[in-house]
């Protein structure tokens, strides 16, 4: 097979197949990124063609992010079950299927149904949890540094196809647009199905860094039905305080990114008077400096405290929102926002996910952060809901943005609550 030869002829170089794991990964997570993000490109297509309202395309898309959330500790029990590489094909082929049929779409329920449900499930069966399965499972050292780069991986896809799918867009219409993700998620499936493989062992490795020398024992076999799975899983770890103060400050970061930046800050812009076009190129910034500040988080998360760390990010990012409304909103007060904020979007998820693999376990780490990224995505929708409301109460995004900023302040101090105890078992 060729994993096996690929793995035999990386190791004449000494090198590790957990690496090749990682760009396949990435690959995958690049282009699923460019398909999360590829619809906000089509909104004024759709309404121009159909006639659909921002409301009734935007609800689609919030279906879209709730089941992208709620998913992922499902997904993490799937992967258990069935591997990574069936689940990983799965997912990509569901999406597809959701793209490729709303290519003839005509009416509303359907967006809700294909944009929505379809690609929502498809998309949640990988996510984050992918990422923190392969680090959990593959590598011994530089967990850390893989789910840095795994996680980047996010903000480039975004980066790197939302101009083009623009372009395509503007010159040949969104469908044009749309049949180059197909194609791009074809791609990522074949390179999948060739390479991808569940374990170390799968290829007669141990896992990177890991230098023992007696026969790693074989993985337990895995029945359990999938939601007793997930939910069970639920149940045992919320036994911990660990969970629960993960699960709290995770909420509090995708309340203070997802749910709030990237939502809300461009029409918080417009208030103040900037043009869409360089709002919009605030967040452009941001995912370049996101980048660079997830991979550098991996890196770190490697070598200090993970409770320091997250106490500095979230810290660091309370600060910013809290002292963003007395920018004065100028091209340099902006941009040096753009800059500080970015590094730390989601610099949090490194340190978070070693966390979770230390205290709970790498084979059922997937599971357990599984449901601290589904606090995330809840902490995203409140967010999006509670800025919404704030603008259209008291006419200003402004009490959003300091709430968020101390939501911040609060979750770093509470997660040096977290002790240098030994790993428990759920």
């Amino acid at each position: 097979m060729i994993s096996n030869w690929l793995s035999t002829a990386l190791a004449r170089r000494n090198i590790h197949y957990g690496w090749v794991m990682v760009a396949v990964t990435f690959l995958t997570g690049l282009i699923s990124a460019g398909t999360v993000g590829a619809p906000g490109v089509f909104i004024v297509p759709l309404q121009k063609e159909f006639g659909w309202t921002t409301a009734e395309i935007s609800s689609a898309l919030s279906i879209r992010f709730i089941l992208f959330g709620l998913m992922a500790p499902f997904a993490a029990a799937l992967m258990n079950r069935y591997g990574l590489r069936n689940v990983t094909l799965l997912a990509l082929l569901i999406v597809v299927s959701g793209l490729v049929a709303s290519l003839a779409m005509t009416q509303v329920w359907q967006l809700m149904l294909l944009w929505g449900v379809v690609i929502g499930l498809g998309t949640g069966m990988t996510a984050l949890v992918l990422g923190a399965t392969i680090a959990a499972r593959w590598f011994v050292a530089r967990r850390g540094l893989v789910v840095g780069i795994l996680t980047a991986s996010v903000a480039t896809g975004q980066l790197a196809f939302l101009p083009l799918l623009a372009s395509l867009t503007d010159t040949y219409g969104w469908r044009i647009a749309l049949g180059l993700v197909c194609v791009m998620l074809g791609v990522a499936a074949f390179a999948v199905l060739m390479i991808m493989r569940d374990r170390p062992s799968d290829v007669g490795l141990r896992p990177f860094g890991d230098e023992g020398t007696q026969p790693l024992p074989a993985p337990p076999p895995n029945n359990t039905p999938i939601m007793a799975a997930a939910l069970g899983t639920l149940r045992d770890a919320s036994k911990s305080s660990v969970f629960w103060i993960l699960f709290a400050t995770f909420f509090i970061c995708g309340a203070s990114t997802n749910g709030l930046v990237q939502v809300h800050l461009i029409p918080m812009c417009l208030d103040f008077g900037i043009p869409q076009v360089q709002a919009a190129s605030l967040l452009a910034a941001m995912g370049i400096f996101d980048f660079v500040g997830t991979i550098a988080s991996g890196w770190l998360s490697d070598r200090y405290d993970n409770r320091w760390l997250l106490f500095w990010y979230y810290g660091l990012r309370g600060l910013s929102l809290l002292l963003l409304p007395f920018s004065d909103f100028t091209l340099y007060g902006l941009s040096l926002f753009a800059m500080f904020y970015g590094l730390d979007w989601i610099a949090t998820v490194p340190p978070t996910v070693r966390l979770t693999t230390q205290r709970f376990g790498p084979e059922r780490a997937n599971l357990v952060f599984g449901w601290i990224f589904a606090g995330h995505q809840l902490g995203a929708g409140v967010a999006a809901f509670g800025a919404g409301l704030s603008r259209t109460v008291l006419q200003t995004y402004l009490p959003a943005f300091f709430v968020a900023g101390a939501l911040c302040v609060v979750a770093a101090l509470i997660v040096l609550a977290i002790s240098r105890s030994k790993p428990m078992a759920v």
